[in-house]
Protein backbone atom coordinates (compact mmCIF):
# COMPACT_ATOMS: atom_id res chain seq x y z
CA UNK A 1 0.00 0.00 0.00
CA UNK A 2 3.04 2.22 0.93
CA UNK A 3 4.16 2.03 -2.83
CA UNK A 4 0.42 3.51 -4.04
CA UNK A 5 0.62 5.97 -1.82
CA UNK A 6 4.42 6.89 -2.80
CA UNK A 7 3.13 7.22 -6.60
CA UNK A 8 -0.78 8.90 -5.85
CA UNK A 9 1.85 11.38 -3.86
CA UNK A 10 3.41 12.64 -7.17
CA UNK A 11 0.16 13.54 -9.16
CA UNK A 12 0.62 16.61 -9.05
CA UNK A 13 -2.63 19.68 -8.44
CA UNK A 14 -5.49 19.34 -11.19
CA UNK A 15 -3.93 16.55 -13.09
CA UNK A 16 -5.48 12.90 -12.49
CA UNK A 17 -4.49 9.14 -13.02
CA UNK A 18 -5.58 5.80 -13.93
CA UNK A 19 -5.91 3.23 -10.99
CA UNK A 20 -4.20 1.10 -14.00
CA UNK A 21 -1.48 4.07 -14.60
CA UNK A 22 -0.57 4.11 -11.16
CA UNK A 23 -0.21 0.45 -10.88
CA UNK A 24 2.17 0.24 -13.48
CA UNK A 25 4.58 2.50 -11.31
CA UNK A 26 4.00 0.11 -8.48
CA UNK A 27 4.31 -3.38 -9.88
CA UNK A 28 2.03 -4.19 -13.71
CA UNK A 29 -1.11 -2.60 -14.99
CA UNK A 30 -3.03 -5.81 -14.39
CA UNK A 31 -3.44 -4.89 -10.27
CA UNK A 32 -5.41 -1.83 -10.91
CA UNK A 33 -8.14 -3.01 -8.61
CA UNK A 34 -5.48 -3.07 -5.86
CA UNK A 35 -4.77 0.27 -6.55
CA UNK A 36 -8.14 1.11 -6.13
CA UNK A 37 -8.39 -1.10 -2.90
CA UNK A 38 -5.78 0.55 -1.33
CA UNK A 39 -6.67 3.89 -1.90
CA UNK A 40 -10.00 2.64 0.03
CA UNK A 41 -8.31 1.41 2.84
CA UNK A 42 -6.70 5.41 3.61
CA UNK A 43 -7.10 6.03 6.94
CA UNK A 44 -8.76 9.40 7.53
CA UNK A 45 -5.23 11.09 8.48
CA UNK A 46 -3.33 9.37 5.50
CA UNK A 47 -6.75 10.61 3.47
CA UNK A 48 -5.27 14.05 4.35
CA UNK A 49 -1.74 13.65 2.61
CA UNK A 50 -2.27 10.96 0.00
CA UNK A 51 -4.33 13.04 -3.14
CA UNK A 52 -6.22 10.07 -3.18
CA UNK A 53 -9.13 12.22 -5.20
CA UNK A 54 -6.94 12.41 -8.04
CA UNK A 55 -7.12 8.77 -9.11
CA UNK A 56 -9.98 8.02 -11.32
CA UNK A 57 -10.80 4.99 -14.29
CA UNK A 58 -9.20 4.33 -17.53
CA UNK A 59 -12.78 5.69 -18.89
CA UNK A 60 -11.67 9.14 -17.33
CA UNK A 61 -14.68 8.71 -14.48
CA UNK A 62 -14.99 8.59 -10.84
CA UNK A 63 -15.80 4.80 -9.70
CA UNK A 64 -19.05 4.47 -7.46
CA UNK A 65 -18.09 0.97 -6.29
CA UNK A 66 -19.56 0.51 -2.83
CA UNK A 67 -19.24 4.00 -1.55
CA UNK A 68 -21.92 6.40 -1.82
CA UNK A 69 -20.29 9.63 -0.20
CA UNK A 70 -17.24 9.58 -1.64
CA UNK A 71 -17.57 10.26 -5.37
CA UNK A 72 -19.48 12.97 -4.69
CA UNK A 73 -16.42 14.37 -2.53
CA UNK A 74 -13.92 13.18 -5.23
CA UNK A 75 -15.65 15.08 -7.54
CA UNK A 76 -16.02 18.50 -5.77
CA UNK A 77 -12.03 17.85 -4.86
CA UNK A 78 -10.80 17.61 -8.34
CA UNK A 79 -13.42 20.17 -9.65
CA UNK A 80 -11.91 22.87 -6.78
CA UNK A 81 -8.44 21.90 -8.80
CA UNK A 82 -9.48 22.86 -11.56
CA UNK A 83 -10.92 19.61 -13.51
CA UNK A 84 -13.28 19.57 -15.66
CA UNK A 85 -15.92 17.00 -16.29
CA UNK A 86 -18.20 16.73 -19.14
CA UNK A 87 -22.33 15.97 -18.68
CA UNK A 88 -21.46 12.41 -18.50
CA UNK A 89 -19.29 12.74 -15.78
CA UNK A 90 -15.88 12.33 -17.47
CA UNK A 91 -12.91 14.25 -17.98
CA UNK A 92 -10.60 14.30 -20.78
CA UNK A 93 -7.35 12.34 -20.08
CA UNK A 94 -5.52 13.86 -23.26
CA UNK A 95 -6.05 17.19 -20.88
CA UNK A 96 -6.00 16.57 -17.65
CA UNK A 97 -4.24 13.05 -17.14
CA UNK A 98 -0.73 12.77 -15.47
CA UNK A 99 2.19 12.08 -17.99
CA UNK A 100 3.46 9.86 -14.83
CA UNK A 101 6.95 10.86 -13.16
CA UNK A 102 10.09 12.55 -13.78
CA UNK A 103 12.52 10.32 -15.84
CA UNK A 104 15.14 10.61 -12.67
CA UNK A 105 12.45 9.20 -10.23
CA UNK A 106 13.18 5.74 -8.66
CA UNK A 107 10.47 4.37 -6.42
CA UNK A 108 11.20 4.39 -2.85
CA UNK A 109 10.15 1.32 -2.22
CA UNK A 110 11.64 -2.31 -2.93
CA UNK A 111 9.56 -4.75 -5.40
CA UNK A 112 9.25 -8.25 -4.41
CA UNK A 113 11.27 -8.83 -7.76
CA UNK A 114 12.75 -7.72 -10.20
CA UNK A 115 10.46 -5.79 -12.97
CA UNK A 116 9.77 -7.69 -16.03
CA UNK A 117 11.31 -10.88 -14.20
CA UNK A 118 8.57 -13.71 -13.46
CA UNK A 119 8.53 -15.25 -10.07
CA UNK A 120 10.37 -18.80 -10.17
CA UNK A 121 8.67 -21.91 -9.34
CA UNK A 122 9.91 -22.98 -5.50
CA UNK A 123 11.27 -26.56 -6.09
Amino acid sequence: MNAVYAVVSLIPRGEVATYGQVATYVISPRHARAVGAALRHLSPSRARKVPWQRVINANGAISHRGDVDRPQRQLELLVEEGVVFDRAGRTRLEVFGWHGPPPDWEPPFEYPFPIGAKKRASS
